[in-house]
C-alpha cells in the first residue's frame, strides 16, 4: 500500500511522526523510505532546545557524546559544553543536510488519536502481528490554524516523539489557602520563564527577591541567571529552596582521570547489574559491590573537595552512584558557588514549605518575603501522553512504578502499531534515540518479528526490577549504567555485532558513542567475517 485514506482527501504516508524535536528528526531520517509526515506543533524543529531553554542552558554532555552517527559536529573535539543555540544550528544543519524539512508539517498540533484496527482496541493488545498492515489502525486529527480547524489523517504506524519534558508544567500540591493563589507577588514555571527573551527576563529578576524551587539542572542554571541579573549595590540574593539532594560534577574529570572510565565502558559496566544475566553474573555483582561503592566513594571524595557542598548543606546523604543511576547527575557551572559565596545565591532546606501573602512560610513558622516564585520542578510527560492516547490505550500510561515499559525502549507491549522515541535517558538522549530509530526501521522493514508480548513484558519487567534494585530514585527509564549491554542487544535483534571496536582493549577500556554504531561500521565488521 503506498498510500492512505484520510477523511478529508488522501495522504502519501503509511507513517506518522508526532514532533520533530531530536528524537522526531531521528526517526524523520531513519524512516525517510517510508516518506513520513511528522506532525510539529510549533513552527520549529527542536523540542526543548528551542522552546524550554534558558539563556543560559548548555548541552550536559560533550559534543561526541551527543552527535548522530552520520553528521558529526565540525568542531567535535571542542571540550565546551555548546549552548542550546549551538544545538539548535546543529540540528537545523541536520535535517538540511537529510532534506527532512520537506517531510515536516509545522504548526500542526495532535489534539487527538483514534485507533482504528480490526476489532476492538482490546483484541489487538494480545499481539502485534503485521506492523504495517496496509490498511489504517491509526487517526489522528491535527489542528493547523488558529481558528482550530481539525484535519484527520489516518496512519498504519505512529511513532510518538512528544518527550518527557515542556508544555506541561508540575506543580506541587498546597494545603488549602497556602497555594499560590495567596502570593501577592508573581508566581510562574521554568515553562513560562523560557518563553522570555533576554530583555523580559533581566526585568523579572533584576533588583527582585526571587525564591526558586528545586535543585536540579534547570533550577541550577536559573538561580545563576537571577545572580548574574542582581549585580550591583541593589541586587538581591537568589533563595534556593531545596528539598531533595543530589549530587553534582564541575565537569568529568575525577581525580585527573576521564570520568567515562568509571561507568561508560564495557569493564566498568560489567561491574552493575543488566538484564538477563546469567546466575553466575548475578552472583558475580553481589560480589562486587564492595568495588561499586569504593568507586562511588571515590568520586564522592573529589565532589566534596572540589565543590563546597559541606559548607553549605549541599552533600547528599545517598551515594553518587544511585544519582548516576536514576540519570539524576548535573553539570554545576563554575560560575554558581562564587556567587553563593558573595551571598547572591543562598539555600534553604525545609521539608515543607507554603505561601503566603508576601512571600513563602516554613513549617518552623520562619517566612520568607518574595517578589517572585519560579518552580523548576520539572514536567508532567505522562499526562501529556494521556491527553492524546484513547482508551484503553490512556489507562497504560498508569504505570505502578513510574516507568513506561517499554521493549527496547521502543515499543509498549499492549500498544499495537506505535512506537516511543525519547523515553529512554543514558549518557546520551540523542544517541538513543538515533540507535532506537534503526532498529524501528528495520522492525517495520521486517528484517526481524518482536517476540511474544509475554517476552517484552518480561524483559521491560526485569529492566525496572534492575533499576528500582540500583537507585531509589527509579522514576525515569535510566539505562545508564548497563547502557552498552542495552545497545548489545539491539544490535544483536537488528543482526549486527554487539561488540563494535577493533580490538578487545578499546572493547574493555574506551567509552561508546554514536560513532560506533554507523551502518558502514557494521559492513566493515561482516566483510571481515
Amino acid at each position: 500500500m503506498a498510500r492512505e485514506q484520510s477523511r478529508y482527501g488522501v495522504i502519501s504516508s503509511r507513517v506518522a511522526i508526532i514532533g520533530a524535536g531530536v528524537s522526531g528528526l531521528a526517526a524523520a531520517k531513519q524512516l525517510s523510505h517510508l516518506n513520513p509526515i511528522v506532525f510539529e506543533a510549533t513552527d520549529s524543529i527542536g523540542g526543548v532546545w528551542r522552546h524550554y531553554s534558558y539563556e543560559s542552558t548548555r548541552l550536559q554532555s560533550l559534543r561526541c557524546d551527543y552527535e548522530f552517527s552520520d553528521f558529526p559536529w565540525l568542531d567535535r573535539d571542542n571540550s565546551s559544553f555548546p549552548s542550546h543555540t549551538e544545538i539548535i544550528d546543529y540540528l537545523t544543519a541536520y535535517a538540511k543536510n537529510f532534506n527532512l524539512l520537506k517531510n515536516i508539517k509545522f504548526n500542526s498540533k495532535v489534539m487527538e488519536i483514534r485507533f482504528v484496527g480490526d476489532g476492538k482496541p482490546t483484541d489487538n493488545l494480545a499481539e502485534f502481528g503485521n506492523l504495517l498492515p496496509g490498511k489504517p489502525v491509526w487517526e489522528i486529527a491535527v489542528q493547523t490554524d488558529s481558528s482550530g480547524t481539525i484535519q484527520w489523517y489516518s496512519f498504519e504506524f505512529v511513532v510518538t516523539c512528544i518527550g518527557k519534558y515542556g508544555d506541561i508544567p508540575k506543580i506541587p500540591a498546597f494545603p488549602c489557602n497556602k497555594g499560590p493563589e495567596v502570593f501577592e507577588g508573581k508566581v510562574l514555571h521554568t515553562t513560562d520563564y523560557s518563553k522570555l527573551d533576554k530583555e523580559a527576563t533581566t526585568e523579572l529578576l533584576k533588583e527582585k527577591k526571587v525564591v526558586v524551587i528545586g535543585f536540579k539542572k534547570s533550577a541550577i542554571d536559573l538561580a545563576l541567571e537571577c545572580a548574574e541579573a542582581n549585580k550591583g549595590p541593589k541586587g538581591q540574593p537568589c533563595t534556593m529552596i531545596v528539598r531533595t539532594l543530589h549530587w553534582t560534577v564541575p565537569h568529568y574529570w575525577i581525580w585527573g582521570l576521564p570520568f567515562f572510565l568509571f561507568y561508560s565502558t564495557r569493564s566498568s559496566q560489567f561491574l552493575h547489574e543488566r538484564p538477563n544475566q546469567s546466575l553466575l553474573r548475578a552472583f558475580l555483582c553481589f560480589l562486587l559491590f564492595p568495588m561499586r561503592r569504593a568507586i562511588s566513594k571515590f568520586i564522592e571524595s573529589y565532589l566534596l573537595w572540589k565543590l563546597p557542598l559541606e559548607k553549605y548543606g549541599l552533600r547528599p546523604e545517598h551515594p553518587f552512584e544511585e544519582d548516576y543511576a536514576s540519570c539524576q547527575m548535573a553539570i554545576m557551572p563554575e560560575e554558581f558557588f562564587p556567587q553563593a559565596d558573595q551571598g547572591k545565591i543562598v539555600f534553604k532546606r525545609p521539608s515543607r514549605w507554603w505561601f503566603w501573602k508576601n512571600g513563602v512560610e516554613f513549617e518552623d513558622g520562619t517566612r520568607l518575603k518574595a517578589d517572585v516564585v519560579i518552580f523548576a520542578t520539572g514536567y508532567d510527560g505522562k499526562k501529556k501522553l494521556r491527553m492524546i492516547l484513547p482508551d484503553p490505550f490512556r489507562s497504560l500510561m498508569e504505570f505502578p512504578s513510574g516507568i513506561m515499559p517499554l521493549y527496547r525502549g521502543t515499543i509498549h507491549p499492549l500498544i499495537p502499531n506505535m512506537a516511543f522515541l525519547g523515553y529512554v535517558e543514558s549518557v546520551s538522549a540523542l544517541h538513543s534515540s538515533e540507535l532506537r530509530s534503526k532498529w524501528l526501521a528495520r522492525l517495520l522493514g521486517e528484517k526481524f518479528k518482536l517476540p511474544s508480548v509475554e517476552k517484552m513484558l518480561e524483559q521491560t519487567t526485569n529492566e525496572i526490577q534492575i533499576m528500582k534494585r540500583t537507585t531509589r530514585f527509579y522514576k525515569k527509564h535510566c539505562i545508564s549504567t548497563f547502557s552498552i549491554n542495552h545497545d548489545d542487544e539491539i544490535c544483536e535483534e537488528m543482526g549486527w555485532t554487539s561488540w563494535r571496536k577493533k580490538n578487545w582493549v578499546l572493547e574493555a577500556f574506551s567509552p561508546y558513542t554514536s560513532q560506533d554504531y554507523k551502518e558502514e561500521r557494521e559492513a566493515e565488521y561482516k566483510k571481515k567475517k
